[in-house]
């Protein structure tokens, strides 16, 4: 692990000019960006190819032996490619960026060679250096594919983000699994609403009577939101806080207004904010249940931290 990351900051302190140069290649491209390599390299190098695809430059990966075969009619005018090898003396890179070099296709290495025949055919080179493998007789490819790792993923991060790439372009390319469940607005996973099984009662009634109006409803979450007479969000008393009254005061807690026992302005979440950022709340504050309203303050549900553990998102 030591070599590793001794690895990726000796290629970080190697960045130079080229490393802009490779961001602009990219950003200009009207292509597709076309990432290549064998062997550990190209193992990376499919990653790469993977990362900048879902944060919004169109990529595939092909193999440099393969490409020779056949492959090389996936290329189209416009495209640019990305070739990796820590030697930069890889055969089969070597064969793929010669031809690349004769069409005219711009090309980036990343390698630990910026001398080798592949830094010299290419337009950009991002070197990695001379790197020690963590392998005992640095043999195996080890700290020479973490660090290409790293420099992979600092290029298309920073394409990224000169791109202006959002949260909800992110969503929008990872529509499934826990990522995308991750980026859906509040408002979409809410079970627990309003007027269908979610009680709201206002300041001015007794604990007694909330519970009375909480019973009509008979799957219902934990917790009864309280509200202003204009309707707005003013409080929120929880299952726990109810058990925790009665073990302090007894049942003359049940004739209290709930103005006098709630959770004054609680931590809220907005309608349209995303599942990620409730769910650091609720890690944060050690939240149970999160009241949520709309743009006025007008309460349309409560999120359960059951719903996130039934969106497979938090663990129970």
């Amino acid at each position: 692990m030591l070599q590793e990351s001794a690895a990726i900051e000796r290629a970080a302190k190697l960045l130079s000019g080229d490393f802009e140069k490779a961001v602009d290649l990219i950003l200009n491209c009207t292509g597709n960006v076309i990432v290549s390599g064998v062997g550990k390299s190209g193992l990376i190098g499919a990653k790469l190819s993977a990362t900048l695809a879902s944060t919004g430059t169109p990529s595939h990966f092909i193999h440099a032996a393969e490409a020779m075969h056949g492959d090389l009619g996936r290329l189209r005018r416009g495209d640019i490619a990305v070739l990796l090898s820590n030697s930069g003396n890889t055969d089969e890179v070597i064969s793929l960026a010669a031809v690349l070099r004769q069409d005219e296709v711009a090309m980036i290495a990343i390698t630990g060679n910026k001398n080798s025949a592949l830094g010299r055919l290419s337009s950009a080179v991002l070197n990695l250096g001379r790197t020690e493998e963590a392998c005992p007789y640095n043999l195996a490819p080890t700290a020479s594919t973490a660090a290409m790792l790293a420099i992979g993923d600092a290029l298309a991060l920073c394409v990224s983000n000169a791109r202006s790439f959002t949260a909800q372009d992110f969503h929008k390319y990872h529509p499934g699994g826990a990522l995308g469940k991750r980026m859906l607005p509040i408002r979409d996973v809410l079970r627990f609403l309003v007027g269908k099984n979610t009680a709201i009662v206002t300041e001015d009634k007794t604990v007694r009577q909330m519970l009375e109006i909480a019973e009509q409803y008979p799957r219902r979450c934990g917790a009864v939101l309280i509200t202003r007479d204009n309707g707005t969000l003013s409080g929120i008393i929880t299952d726990s806080d109810l058990r925790r009254l009665i073990v302090q005061h007894g049942l003359t807690t049940l004739d209290s207004r709930v103005e006098q026992v709630m959770t004054v302005n609680p931590i809220h979440a907005l309608s349209y904010d995303l599942v990620k950022d409730v769910l650091q709340v609720i890690r944060e504050h050690r939240l149970d249940e999160v009241p949520v309203v709309d743009d006025s303050g007008y309460p349309i549900g409560v999120l359960d931290v059951q719903d996130l553990i039934a969106l497979k998102v938090i663990d129970e």
